[in-house]
C-alpha cells in the first residue's frame, strides 16, 4: 500500500460516476456487511466527494429499503451538487456540522426512525482524539448485530517517515483511528471484531476496523 500511495491509488476509483476514495477491498467488505445485515439507516461521517454515501445508497436501493445519512463539517457546494443530482440522491440525507457536536448528533438522531436498524461508518478526521469521540458518540446508535466501520486503521501500522505526504493532513502511528479503536474497545464492551471479515482484508485501508455490535 505504501508503494501504491505515490500513485494516489485510493483516489483512482469511482462509483456510478462519483469519486469514492476507497480501496476496492473495502468496497467489497462494506457491500458484504450491508447485504448481510440490511440496515435501515447507515450513518457515515466524512462525505468528501460523495462516492461512498452514493455507493451505500445504491446498495440500499437494490435491497429496496433504507437511507444514508452523510455527516461532514464542510460539504462543499460542488460535492453537494454531485450528490443531489445523482439517481441515488433520494436515499441520501446530508447534515453539515462537526460530527461530534450536540447539534449535529441531535440532527442525526432526528433522522433515525424508531426501531430502525442502524450501521455507522467513521471516515472523517482521522486523529486519535476525534475518532475516539466519534466512537463514543455513534457507537451506541448502532443496532445489535449491525456494524460500525472505523476507517483507515492501517495508519496505525505506518511510522511518521512512511506516512503519506500528499494529503491536507498527515497522521501516523499513535495519533490515528487504530489507536482510537483500541481505546474504545477497551473502555466499552459493546462491540466485537468480526474475525472472518477482517481476516480477508489484506489490501485494505481498514484492517480490524469492521466491528459488530453485540446482542447482550
Amino acid at each position: 500500500m505504501l508503494q501504491l500511495d505515490p500513485y494516489d491509488y485510493s483516489y483512482l476509483w469511482s462509483w456510478m460516476g462519483a469519486p469514492i476514495i476507497q480501496m476496492p477491498a473495502d468496497v467489497m467488505a462494506t457491500q458484504e456487511v450491508i447485504w448481510n445485515t440490511k440496515p435501515d439507516v447507515i450513518i457515515e461521517t466524512g462525505v468528501a466527494r460523495g462516492g461512498s454515501v452514493l455507493f451505500m445508497a445504491s446498495l440500499l436501493q437494490l435491497i429496496g429499503n433504507g437511507t444514508v445519512i452523510g455527516v461532514d463539517i464542510d460539504i462543499r457546494a460542488h460535492n453537494r451538487d454531485t450528490i443531489n443530482k445523482h439517481p441515488m440522491s433520494k436515499r441520501v440525507t446530508l447534515i453539515e456540522g462537526p460530527s461530534t457536536s450536540e447539534d449535529t448528533l441531535a440532527a442525526v438522531r432526528a433522522e433515525i426512525p424508531e426501531g430502525a436498524k442502524v450501521m455507522v461508518v467513521l471516515d472523517s478526521d482521522h486523529s486519535r482524539d476525534h475518532v475516539l469521540a466519534e466512537c463514543r458518540a455513534y457507537g451506541p446508535l448502532v443496532t445489535p448485530g449491525c456494524y460500525m466501520v472505523v476507517a483507515d486503521t492501517m495508519i496505525g501500522y505506518v511510522g511518521q517517515k512512511d506516512s503519506p505526504q500528499n494529503r491536507s493532513k498527515s497522521w501516523f502511528a499513535g495519533n490515528e483511528p487504530l489507536s482510537a479503536l483500541n481505546d474504545y474497545m477497551s473502555e466499552a464492551d459493546l462491540f466485537e471484531v468480526d474475525p472472518v471479515l477482517n481476516g480477508k482484508l489484506v489490501l485494505s485501508s481498514s484492517p480490524g476496523g469492521y466491528i459488530r455490535r453485540k446482542f447482550a
